[in-house]
Formats: C-alpha cells, structure tokens, sequence
C-alpha cells in the first residue's frame, strides 16, 4: 500500500488544500493529514478544531486520515508507513521555501520523497492566512473554504470581538 502524508498547519483547510488532497488521494492508496502541532505560526483555531474541519471536509474520501502531529515530518512520515511527503504550490515564491524544506528532509529521511503538486489556477491566490484576514474584515469567504469552514471562521471571530469588547 503506497501511503503519503500531507502536512501542513491547516489553519484553517481551504479549497486550495482540498484540490492538492483530492489529486494526491488518486495517486496513492492512502493519504494522512497531518496536522502539524509545532509551528511557528500562531494559530487561530485549535488542534482539535483543526481536527473536526479536516474531519468535515474529508468525511467522504474513504481513503484519508487525519491525524495531529508533533515533532520531524519526515518522523512523523515514518511512523505512518509513508513513501512521500505531499506539498501544494501555489507560486514561484512557495518553491523556494518549499524546495528547501525537501532538501533537508530528503538528507534526513534520504527513502522518503516530497512531492509537490500546483494547486489549480483558481486556487494559487488563497493562502489561510489572507482568509482568516479577510473573515475577520466580515468578507464574504465561501469562495475560498468548505461552507462549513466559513461558519466556524465567522464563529470564531464573532466570539473574539464579543470577548475583546468585554459584551457577552
């Protein structure tokens, strides 16, 4: 069985991951999400929040898992029984960073592959970062996630400007 794994932070799952996940899922015979609990970003909804949107988004691709976590990704790839590690692009400026981060995982990790799959043309402006700013502007971002994720996304900054304005 040919495994991959697909990380990232996932903070949260757009379209854009969604169109890598629904591409890889057709060329391996399984594909974890791995939800990455280290990073340096900080991030909006928590590990399991993150958890229970992937979960949602994926409920009906049979041959996806999602899964949190910690430490290398290619020991984390190793541990899954993987042959590759999945990475989207969306442009020239995602490669070098990109590119990077293969090399060294290849020099650790020397039997595990990265993979890098563009996103489709629709989906190389969205990144979750420019989504999280424009939800937290009130715009209109069903364009860009599940429906699913945009309820939680308006949820969540409802409750924030709720808590920062000190009104229940």
């Amino acid at each position: 069985m040919r495994t991959a794994i697909y990380p990232g932070t996932f903070d949260p799952v757009t379209n854009g991951h969604l169109d890598v996940l629904i591409r890889a899922k057709e060329l391996f015979d399984e594909v974890t999400i791995a939800i990455a609990a280290d990073s340096k970003k900080t991030p909006l909804f928590t590990l399991s929040e993150r958890m229970e949107l992937l979960l949602e988004a994926t409920k009906d691709m049979p041959n996806v898992k999602v899964r949190v976590f910690e430490g290398l990704t290619v020991e984390f790839a190793r541990q899954c029984g993987a042959v590759a590690i999945l990475r989207g692009l969306r442009a020239l400026s995602d490669f070098e960073y990109e590119f990077q981060l293969a090399l060294m995982n290849k020099k650790i990790a020397a039997d595990i592959e990265t993979i890098f799959l563009m996103t489709q043309a629709e989906f190389s402006f969205i990144s979750s970062s420019a989504i999280k700013w424009a939800a937290s502007l009130h715009a209109e971002v069903s364009a860009f996630v599940p429906p699913h994720v945009e309820k939680a996304l308006m949820s969540k900054y409802a409750s924030l400007r709720t808590d920062s304005n000190g009104v229940d």
